[in-house]
C-alpha cells in the first residue's frame, strides 16, 4: 500500500472568503486550509473583525484556536498571540475579538463542523 501523500497548503496565496454571521449580522473571514475526507476534521484560518464576538453557540464538535494576532476574547478570558485554545464538544461558548483589534486563529475541529446558536434565558 502507498504512503498517503502530503498535503501543504500555501495560505498566503488564498484569498480570504467573506462569512457574513447571521446572529450578528456582521461579516467575519476564513481561509478553509484542509478538510480530511475520512474524519470530517477541518483546518482553517479565521479572522474576527474588531468588535466581533460569534455569540453563545454550542458544537457538536471540539476545537481549538491559536491565536496567531490579535487577542481571542472568550467567556474564560482573554488568549494573546501563542495562545491555544481549546473548546471541549458541547460546551456553552461565545469567542471573538477585542473591540480594538482584528483576531486571526488557526482553527481546527475533530470532526465535522457545525454551530448551534444559544437564545439567552431572559429570565434567568
Amino acid at each position: 500500500m502507498d504512503a498517503p501523500k502530503v498535503i501543504a497548503v500555501d495560505a498566503t496565496a488564498k484569498p480570504w472568503e467573506d462569512r457574513f454571521n447571521e446572529p450578528t449580522q456582521k461579516m467575519m473571514f476564513r481561509k478553509e486550509l484542509y478538510c480530511d475526507p475520512d474524519t470530517g476534521m477541518e483546518v482553517r484560518i479565521v479572522r474576527y473583525p474588531a468588535g466581533f464576538t460569534n455569540p453563545l453557540h454550542i458544537h457538536h464538535c471540539a476545537h481549538g484556536m491559536y491565536v496567531l494576532e490579535g487577542t481571542l476574547v472568550t467567556k474564560e478570558g482573554r488568549f494573546g498571540v501563542g495562545s491555544f485554545v481549546w473548546f471541549p464538544e458541547g460546551n456553552v461558548m461565545e469567542h471573538g475579538a477585542t473591540a480594538e483589534e482584528d483576531v486571526t486563529v488557526l482553527f481546527i475541529t475533530n470532526k465535522p463542523f457545525d454551530i448551534h446558536y444559544v437564545k439567552e434565558d431572559s429570565n434567568a
